[in-house]
């Protein structure tokens, strides 16, 4: 599982989902579909209709990938914190009932508001 427990476990970008789906697909369940994803440079997250799914890359050639499946039914708070003039980047910080706090950075070209419209929708 990816440790969570640092201040920012990723730095995002929006990209395009088909670029991420072969990756995911074979961990996807009937009626789930990909809404958005978002990628640092190796590592990635997946927004489906059901869950968060965060792949950590590992090793040198990349060919071993860590998936943490993160439900939105186990969410208890989120918060987003937007960008700013100086602080360029944007924040999805999650709680999640038997794991903590999760929290996401993502890069000022990302729809922050978007994120969390997701999040409360499949949540409140």
């Amino acid at each position: 599982m990816i440790d969570f427990s640092k201040d920012t476990v990723f730095k995002l970008n929006p990209c395009d989902p088909r670029d991420l789906a072969p990756t995911v697909q074979p961990i996807i369940i009937p009626g789930e579909q990909i809404i958005s994803s978002f990628k640092a440079v190796r590592d990635f997250v997946v927004f489906t209709n059901k869950r968060l799914i965060a792949v950590n890359v590992q090793g040198v050639t990349g060919k071993k990938k860590d998936f943490t499946s993160l439900p939105y039914n186990k969410i208890q708070a989120f918060s987003i914190e937007t960008a700013g003039t100086f602080d360029l980047d944007a924040e999805l910080d999650l709680w999640f009932s038997g794991l903590g706090k999760v929290r996401l950075e993502f890069r000022g070209n990302s729809d922050i508001r978007q994120i969390g419209q997701l999040i409360a929708t499949h949540v409140l």
